[in-house]
């Protein structure tokens, strides 16, 4: 079974910016959508951004003009550049993956069962 190791996390101050990655631990052809949730304390885990292997890609609206999805299928990674942060931003980042075969990739957690171990993201005011 595919593993996935997400980086990138930090502390920044609103405004910063960061670079998560989550590198699959091999060839994945066959997890067609690719998503980054967040969870802050006493909070759902809920979704950010997806994208398929065609490169489509669906935003939450919190984050939409200031998040950017993106991915190197050469090294198997998948990248979430954040901008602009805010503190609501802080939170655990979990990189996920799936078989689902659609144009626009789900944002609900239940539809992932391929999930990494999370980084820390926390924004300070």
């Amino acid at each position: 079974q595919v593993q996935l190791v997400e980086s990138g996390g930090g502390s920044v101050q609103a405004g910063g910016s960061l670079r998560l990655s989550c590198a699959a631990s091999k060839f994945t052809y066959n997890l067609y959508c690719w998503a980054w949730f967040r969870q802050a304390p006493g909070k759902e885990r809920e979704g950010v951004a997806s994208i398929n292997n065609f490169g489509l890609t669906r935003s939450a609206d919190s984050v939409k003009g200031r998040f950017t999805l993106s991915q190197d299928k050469a090294k198997n990674t998948l990248y979430l550049e954040m901008n602009s942060l805010k503190p609501e931003d802080s939170g655990m980042y979990y990189c996920a993956a799936e078989n689902i075969n659609t144009r626009s990739c789900p944002l609900l957690r239940y539809d992932y069962n391929t999930w990494g171990q999370g980084t820390q993201v926390t924004v300070s005011s």
